[in-house]
């Protein structure tokens, strides 16, 4: 990525990105699909909501048949598109590309936006686990400071790679999964396959049952802010995406399969936590704490996660001449800087908000950009069809239209039945990005601030002619 340093002036030098760029410290497919892993998922916690919205034969039901209407056409998408750009950015590249560079920022503004907020809820979550052990952690200028030591550590370990995070990833979500297999065999002789197909049509809470599986089955996008760290992206990236698309189903699945058919069913006891119960009911005290230790690690590795994933995407924009040049300033590690640093600040700001508030607002500006990236891969298709893609949906432009509008119908289901509060604080926020866009394309044209020109995209998104050759060749 050395083409936003010049001559060696700022950190790091013209080697770290040349080391970079020629393959070394690159992630590979394994810490890869853990790291998509904990993007979408981290592991079955939260999905306990929907027995208790659905009953069994819905919450079953809708974690077979929900990744087939949205994950795999947004995992499919993110291939062909991140293939297409393998590149930092991601899904502000395909944008710019397609409608222009004002849309490419909005979607810049509105997904990272979105991540800072779902990440703002992992270290409040952490905590949560933690304080029916330490009491103290409960409120007041202790959990103050625990959020904050916590934010710290684990924002160091962001900062000393990407490499080192994907690996984490790996080790956190090997003991994440591990409790569950565990639980799975102890609960075979008590399982009861009646318990499976009982269904309340007239007792059932829609909107807690669809906000559950949504967020419990979104964000497969997020990894395209990393292509340029990814290791020969055009074979890794869509092997990496289609691993974690099973993984992520079958680590939701089998534990509700398990859970509801080995214990009598109770729907309101199934909620936030209540799998750990269920370990304590067929293994014993020592298999909840194992339990319970487990969904504490997932929020660390969805933290490392998320904050790699919205870091990197500030510098991809940098990259591409839509941030200053100096969120494309990289440590000794190869990490973004000032990236790093903005996700951190942006969680400690938000931490303090509800569990209820974090979800609504990241998912109703999530829907937004959603929205534009299905638009954007649609148009690029039928206007740009000689672009080199390594990876190609097998669908002419009438298959993917009809692919993406079960997505979309949900995106906007989603955003009609947001409360009215949500709707403000959201709407408010896409204006903030409106009004952001020209004060820094005055930086740019004032000459205050320096913007690479190396990789820009031309204000209506098509590539300058040096651009054109690159993703020509």
């Amino acid at each position: 990525m050395g083409e936003v340093f010049d001559g060696g002036e700022h950190e790091t030098p013209t080697n770290h990105n040349s080391e970079s760029r020629s393959g070394l410290n690159k992630v590979s497919i394994i810490p890869l699909v853990f790291l998509i892993y904990y993007e979408v998922s981290g592991g079955p916690f939260g999905v306990e909501d929907s027995v208790k919205a659905g009953g069994p034969l819905l919450a079953l039901l809708g974690f077979l048949l929900f990744p087939i209407i949205w994950s795999i056409p947004e995992a499919l998408v993110t291939a062909e598109m991140g293939t297409l750009f393998p590149e930092n950015g991601g899904y502000v590249v395909w944008v710019s590309c397609a409608f222009g560079s004002f849309w490419g920022f909005q979607q810049g503004w509105m997904k990272w936006l979105s991540g800072v907020i779902d990440n703002a809820l992992y270290p409040v979550l952490f905590l949560d686990y933690l304080q029916s052990a330490i009491p103290a952690l409960e409120g007041g200028l202790p959990r103050v400071m625990a959020v904050l030591a916590l934010t710290i550590c684990l924002t160091y370990v962001n900062y000393r790679g990407l490499t080192v995070v994907g690996w984490t990833a790996v080790a956190l979500g090997v003991f994440t999964l591990l409790p569950f297999c565990v639980m799975g065999l102890i609960s075979i002789p008590r399982l009861d396959p009646a318990r499976w197909v009982v269904v309340d049509m007239g007792n059932v809470d829609w909107n807690l049952y669809l906000n559950t599986l949504f967020w419990n089955l979104n964000y497969w996008d997020s990894i395209s802010t990393l292509a340029g760290e990814v290791e020969n992206p055009g074979r890794t990236l869509p092997k990496a995406l289609s691993w974690a698309v099973v993984l992520v189903v079958l680590s939701y699945f089998v534990p509700l399969l398990c859970g509801i058919g080995a214990v009598e069913l109770n729907r309101s006891q199934w909620e936030d936590g209540y799998f750990a119960v269920i370990a304590k009911m067929l293994g014993g005290v020592w298999l909840r704490w194992w339990m319970e230790a487990a969904a504490a690690a997932s929020n660390m590795g969805m933290f490392e996660a998320e904050m790699s994933s919205d870091s990197f995407q500030l510098l991809g924009m940098a990259e591409r001449g839509m941030l200053p040049e100096v969120f494309g300033i990289r440590s000794r590690h190869g990490t973004p800087l000032l990236g790093i640093l903005c996700s951190a600040s942006g969680v400690l700001l938000l931490s303090s908000m509800s569990f209820q508030e974090i979800i609504a607002a990241e998912n109703y500006l999530y829907c937004f950009g959603m929205i534009l990236e299905f638009a954007a891969f649609i148009w690029l298709r039928i206007k740009k069809p000689t672009m080199p893609r390594p990876y190609k949906i097998p669908l002419g432009t009438v298959g993917i239209v009809l692919m993406c509008i079960p997505p979309s119908a949900l995106l906007c289901t989603v955003l009609l039945v947001a409360s009215l509060k949500v709707m403000v604080v959201s709407i408010t926020a896409i204006i903030i990005g409106f009004l952001l866009y020209p004060g820094i394309e005055s930086l740019k044209k004032r000459g205050w601030m320096r913007f690479s020109t190396t990789r820009a995209l031309s204000a209506n998104g098509d590539p300058f002619p040096q651009e054109e050759a690159r993703l020509l060749s």
